[in-house]
This record gives C-alpha cells, sequence and structure tokens, in this order.
C-alpha cells in the first residue's frame, strides 16, 4: 500500500544523465493518426490561440511523472496554445473497472486527444476505444506495454504464432495493433522501443524499475521521451483521417439569420459558436435542439467522479445512471448498517434539489424513485477499498455532482461550446436571438467517427 500511495503523490522528475533512447528505426509514420490535435497545436499564435484538450487515462503507471514530463514539455514546446491537460488516470483499476469510470472521467471531458495505457481484459479495452470513437471526437494515442521480465525481450513476436494463451505478447503483437489499426488511433510501441533501450544499454527489465511493474526516475525518462516521438506535427499529411472531425459553418454564407432565428441541421454531438476576430459583441440568444431546450435532453447531462475512499482515494462509486432527465445538483449516499467488510449494507440517496429519493440494498439494482439515480450491484467499490486500506468507512459520505454539459444561455464570448454529449447522429439545432442579434462568425460541429450500435 506505501508503495502505491507514493507512487500516486509521485512528483516531477529530476534532471539525470540517462542515455536517451535511440532514433527509431523507422518513423515515418509517427503522430500520423493525431495530426488534427499537433496542427492546433503547431498553429497556434499568440493572435490566434488555439484551445487543446488532453486527458491521460489509465491505471498507476499513468498515474507516474513520465505523464507530468509530456506535459511540461508540450507547453514548453507549444507556448501560444491554451493548453487544457489532466491526468485522470487512478492506480489499480485495470480496463474491466476502469470502462465504468470512463462514463464520468473520460468521455464528458471532451478532450482532442487521449494518451490510453492499461492493462486489463481485451474486451473493456476495446469498449473503451470504440467509445471515444462513438462518443467524442477525440485523437487517441495507445501504448503498448512496457517490459518488465528479462523474458519479455525474447517473447515470440510472430502473430502467426500467438493467441491468448500467450497473453502477454498477444495483447503487444496482435491486439493492440490490431485495435489502433481498427479504430484509426495512434500506436505507440514503447514495448519494441524499450527491448531495444534495454540491450542498447546492457540493462535488466528491473534496472528500469522500483517493482516488478512500476518505473523508476530512469524507467519514467524512457516512457516519457518514446511518448513524445509520437507528439509531432507533420505538415505535409493529408487531413482524410480527420477532416470530418469537425465542420465549420459560416454564419451569412452556409448558414443565415432570418427574422431573429438561425437553424442548422447537423450530423454530430457537440457544438460551439464562435465570434469574428476581434468581436463578441451582440444579443443573447437561446436554442433547441430537435426541438427540445437542452435541459429536457438527458444526454446533456454528467456526472463527475464520485468522492473517494479514505487512505487510497478510489471512488467509492464507479458508475451513476439515469432514466430520467436529470437536474443539476449534488447527490449524497448514507449507508444503513453495513457490514465491517462493506459487502452488504442498504442504502439512502438524497439529491440536493430532488430530496430524499429513496432506500435501497447493495445487493440489488437500485433505482431511486425519480429515476434520477441507477445503480447497479456491481458498480460500488467499497468492499474493494476496504480490503486494500485495511480501514473501515467511518462516517464519510458518498457524494458525486451532476452537471449540465450546456450553456443555458448563450452570452457574447470568442468560443462557447454550446453543447456537448449528444446521441452522435442527425440533429437541427435552432438559435433565437433574445434580443439584438449575436454577432457570430462560425457554427462547429463536432462529428465522432462512429454511431452507437
Amino acid at each position: 500500500m506505501a508503495l502505491l500511495l507514493s507512487l500516486l503523490l509521485a512528483g516531477g522528475l529530476t534532471a539525470e544523465p540517462w542515455p536517451a533512447p535511440q532514433a527509431p528505426l523507422d518513423d515515418s509514420r509517427f503522430g500520423a493518426r493525431i495530426q488534427r490535435t499537433m496542427r492546433l497545436l503547431a498553429e497556434s499564435t499568440p493572435e490566434h490561440r488555439h484551445t487543446v484538450r488532453i486527458l491521460f487515462y489509465g491505471q498507476s503507471i499513468t498515474v507516474q511523472p513520465w505523464a507530468g514530463e509530456v506535459t511540461r514539455w508540450l507547453r514548453a514546446t507549444y507556448p501560444n496554445a491554451d493548453l487544457v491537460i489532466e491526468n485522470r488516470a487512478i492506480g489499480g483499476f485495470a480496463s474491466q473497472v476502469l470502462v465504468k469510470t470512463a462514463e464520468c472521467d473520460l468521455y464528458p471531458f471532451d478532450p482532442d486527444l487521449v494518451i490510453f495505457y492499461v492493462y486489463g481484459s481485451h474486451i473493456e479495452y476495446e469498449n473503451i476505444i470504440r467509445r471515444i470513437r462513438e462518443r467524442t471526437s477525440a485523437e487517441i494515442l495507445m501504448q503498448t506495454d512496457h517490459c518488465t521480465a528479462d523474458a519479455d525481450l525474447t517473447e515470440e513476436a510472430d502473430r502467426a504464432k500467438l493467441s491468448p494463451k500467450q497473453w502477454s505478447a498477444w495483447m503487444n503483437h496482435v491486439f493492440l495493433p490490431d485495435t489502433a489499426r481498427k479504430y484509426g488511433a495512434e500506436l505507440c510501441d514503447q514495448r519494441a522501443e524499450w527491448k531495444r533501450y534495454l540491450t542498447a544499454n546492457k540493462l535488466a527489465a528491473k534496472d528500469l524499475l522500483v517493482d516488478g511493474v512500476h518505473l523508476n526516475e530512469q524507467g519514467n525518462y524512457v516512457m516519457g521521451e518514446l511518448v513524445k516521438q509520437h507528439l509531432r506535427y507533420l505538415p505535409t499529411e493529408p487531413d482524410t483521417a480527420w477532416r470530418d472531425l469537425v465542420r465549420d459553418y459560416q454564419v451569412g454564407t452556409d448558414v443565415r439569420w432570418q427574422d431573429g432565428r438561425l437553424r442548422l441541421e447537423f450530423d454530430g454531438n457537440r457544438v460551439d459558436l464562435l465570434a469574428p476576430p476581434g468581436g463578441a459583441a451582440g444579443g443573447d440568444l437561446s436554442f433547441t435542439i430537435d426541438e427540445q431546450r437542452p435541459a429536457a435532453v438527458k444526454e446533456l447531462f454528467a456526472f463527475t467522479r464520485p468522492s473517494g475512499y479514505p487512505g487510497v482515494g478510489w471512488p467509492m462509486l464507479m458508475r451513476v445512471q439515469w432514466n430520467q432527465v436529470p437536474v443539476a445538483e449534488t447527490w449524497s449516499v448514507r449507508l444503513i448498517d453495513p457490514s465491517d467488510d462493506l459487502k452488504t449494507f442498504r442504502l439512502a440517496v438524497t439529491g440536493s434539489v430532488t430530496g430524499p429519493d429513496g432506500e435501497g440494498s447493495s445487493a440489488e439494482r437500485f433505482v431511486s424513485r425519480s429515476g434520477r439515480v441507477i445503480i447497479e450491484p456491481d458498480d460500488w467499490s467499497l468492499a474493494r477499498s476496504r480490503e486494500f486500506t485495511k480501514k473501515p468507512l467511518g462516517d464519510t459520505p458518498i457524494t458525486w455532482q451532476v452537471v449540465p454539459r450546456f450553456v443555458a444561455t448563450y452570452r457574447a464570448a470568442p468560443c462557447t461550446t454550446l453543447f456537448s454529449g449528444l446521441a452522435n447522429g442527425h440533429h437541427v439545432l435552432e438559435l433565437t436571438a433574445t434580443g439584438a442579434v449575436p454577432v457570430l462568425a462560425t457554427v462547429r460541429v463536432y462529428r465522432p467517427p462512429l454511431v452507437a450500435g
């Protein structure tokens, strides 16, 4: 436990004279699958700053300092971009658990780029990648596994000879490359480069680790450098991989105001409004989507990560669902007569707006009276946290917030995300000026490359 907590709280890297990774044998396609993000970064200027959202996601390896070093490098390399970078990785959460927390951590963040590294079920790994493609316009940088044993250097790499029975080799030489190809993701094959680094510098696998898996300072340095190799701008690369992710409709040519209204039929799940350069004048506006106010569309709400278990920080509840339109509010769960191991308990749920909303049992699917909270029995992580920390929960509350993914009323601004999270498909947006017609330059529509189902 002490080791895990030290990794979760790890700080930055110190400058050490370690050998740099060798130049890749063939880097001609490095970065080709993340060029929308890299173009936004590279083409930002002091006068025209692009906002770029980057999310690190995974488990304890991604919590480690290499991700912070990549973040610092991005900020130093692209100072004219407005970078919004978060690391929401959760130590100890494999893909079969992360597939649930991604509902609050990943998709509502609306990243331009996801840097992803996780162990666990290959089925849930692919589900996460597929849902990124269905629910966001993000590009994806997937990482293969680093080496944790000397035997990794001589593992079978011929995909024709591999099956899931050779789990680690199959994942890295078959499943991950195939998944990256299937979903158009960038693949950082750090496993291959890790082997070259160990061999060139006459190192054992343990020389880059603090235990059997986690990285020491040199290992953090190597991983950070290998990821940076893929974060490069290719100005001559065709835009075919990403040009359909975002479409701009110019106000006055592609779409027009008429009698204080602007109507747009579009395919996608997110809309931004952009003012002309140097101007964001004009009145306010309201809007409907498919003839509904945004507050009536249940997909346009998200829940924040539920509160963490004392001593480890794992969210006590991994996922919250609903079957009725929620409202923006804070929810809390009170445990009633919990067992010491927290495997069984009753619960009472209260919303700050909804009020007391019913009681239930941890052994059964809970649906609140309002339908604004649904909790499946296997979405609790209390028993696991109790077993890991050896500490009782006490009176620590379980809380989360429901937040809107839309602006209630638009007011003139350089760039505003009007809404995001809509089911990806065909929709009708109607803007209505509530006074003077706002001065808009562009209606920007984001269209994820896949449609659910």
